[in-house]
């Protein structure tokens, strides 16, 4: 990084991703910054607590100028911890933004919002000390609970909402403390990232843009119940909507809050497939302020590994990606054991960091023990893609959630058929969005959610068939060579940068 540098032409808006994180989202940052070097990055990494971001994944190229990073989960520090009567005026205001919230067909008063978000942590507004210790914060809460939840616990209430606010007074102080000057805001989710960007946009009057790779909410929703249900359903029985605890529910409410205020201060909002688009615009987003711009490929990079593929296709089965719940790489694990029962000596590749989530990773690897596949089921850690990509036979994502995966384009520009879970943009990767592209053919096979069967039905029907593994092939290549290429994802962000720091 340059030092001594007081501008930026975009501040990046980062929360768990880049640089610390590699692949998917973190893939996709270091490309945009690579890809446009004539203008200068900042980058602000939001994370949960430091020790869980111990050293960077990527090197930053020489056009990010600034890096800072804040850790929302560590020790929040508050200057007393006394009784107070608190900004009563702040706090009666702030009901008419939760009267939106709760109601977002509703009026939105932008100036109200405004000038409670930039004094929020401000003595001129309402301090964290204000929220946890004052006889007008309590007042409110108390209110509250008993107009909208006084079904449920008290104590789990009250607890859950100061949870869920403190990042909030952390993500104030920095967006205040950033005196760094900057073209434009570019936050690459909703959440705490969007947040800050909102604080940003209304402290600093520079626009906002949004890029969504995969919806927020529904996101935290996936690994509310993927995390928290599991560890009480012994409990909890059937009784609650959605299997999700009350705790649980508030969160949601609380990001779909959020994401409602950084659509309403973003333009343009972007996301990767028309789905996505259609969503944002249900969950608030004024669709004259959306567009699409899919995931691009640096296709020629490619080409080297597309010839080194050999003639006969490899009986080798890789998924790439973290081993992590949300990958469900225990589907993919015992697709394997059906896999091996038609085609004996084909193997399954996990190709991808194990770091993220240690316990998952021993769970999956007891699997593979316990259905006997320590022969057939290698576990390779992070790889240069270029290493194993002309190894492999098919591509296979079994991830209960997904965006837009850019390890399908880099399997197509490599010759790799795929076979992929119906979630995100995979179905209009491999079978094609439009007339046109559709008449290009299938380029694998889109397999159900959690359906070991379907996977390893899906996997052998292109193994053992070679005129549809080559027709898959072809069609992928075609597919990413003429509607995926990295020049036309980067002309468009040019334009979206031009135009946000023209404005």
């Amino acid at each position: 990084m340059v030092q001594g540098l007081k501008h930026a032409d975009i501040t990046l808006l980062l929360e768990g991703t880049y640089p610390f994180v590699r692949g998917g989202v973190s893939s996709w940052v270091h490309q945009i910054i690579e890809g446009l070097p004539q203008y200068t990055f900042a980058l602000i990494f939001l994370g949960s607590q430091k020790k869980d971001y111990e050293s960077a994944k990527y090197t930053l190229p020489e056009n990010v100028v600034h890096l800072e990073c804040h850790f929302l989960w560590d020790q929040f520090a508050l200057s007393q911890s006394k009784a107070c009567k608190g900004n009563r005026s702040y706090v009666e205001a702030s009901e008419t933004l939760h009267d939106w919230f709760r109601a977002p067909q509703s009026n939105f008063d932008e100036a109200l919002v405004k000038k409670l978000l930039i004094t929020l942590g401000q003595s001129s507004g309402f301090t964290a000390e204000e929220f946890f210790y004052s006889e007008a914060s309590w007042n409110q809460l108390c209110e509250f609970y008993e107009k909208f939840n006084s079904k449920n616990s008290f104590i789990d209430y009250i607890w859950t909402i100061k949870a869920m606010h403190t990042p909030l007074f952390k993500l104030a102080q920095v967006a205040h403390q950033f005196s760094l000057s900057t073209g434009t805001f570019h936050a690459i989710s909703t959440g705490f990232a969007g947040f800050l960007g909102v604080l940003l946009h209304y402290l600093t009057d520079r626009p906002l843009i949004l890029t969504e790779h995969g919806i927020y909410t529904k996101e935290r929703k996936i690994d509310l119940q993927s995390y928290f249900i599991k560890e009480h359903r012994d409990i909890l029985g059937d009784a609650l909507p959605m299997g999700m605890q009350y705790q649980e529910l508030l969160w949601i409410r609380f990001f779909e809050s959020l994401g409602r205020l950084v659509y309403k201060a973003s333009d343009p909002i972007i996301s990767l497939y028309e789905t996505n688009r259609e969503r944002q615009v249900n969950d608030g987003a004024d669709r004259i302020r959306t567009q699409v711009i899919p995931n691009g490929m640096a296709v020629e990079r490619f080409l080297d590994l597309r010839a080194q593929r050999p003639e006969k296709i490899p009986l080798v089965v890789g998924l790439l990606g973290r081993i992590v719940p949300i990958k469900d790489i225990k589907t993919f694990i015992r697709s394997m054991h059906t896999i091996v029962a038609h085609l004996p000596e084909a193997e399954g590749w996990l190709i991808g960091p194990e770091d993220e989530d240690k316990a998952y990773v021993q769970e999956c690897k007891t699997l593979v023990r316990e259905l006997g596949l320590e022969e057939r089921v290698r576990f390779l850690g992070f790889q240069k893609i270029s290493d194993v990509l002309p190894r492999l036979g098919v591509l296979v994502l079994t991830s209960i959630s997904e965006a837009f995966p850019l390890v399908i384009l880099e399997a197509y520009a490599s010759g790799l058929p795929v076979v992929a879970t119906d979630v995100g943009a995979c179905r209009e990767i491999i079978e094609g969005n439009g007339d046109e592209d559709r008449a290009l053919g299938h380029a694998g096979i889109v397999i159900p959610m959690a359906d070991p069967e379907a996977t390893a039905q899906a996997v052998v029907a292109l193994l053992a068939d070679e005129d549809r593994w080559r027709s898959a092939q072809k069609a992928g290549t075609q597919r990413v060579e003429r509607y995926y290429t990295q020049a036309k994802m980067l002309d468009s962000y040019n334009n979206v940068y031009n135009q946000a720091l023209t404005s």
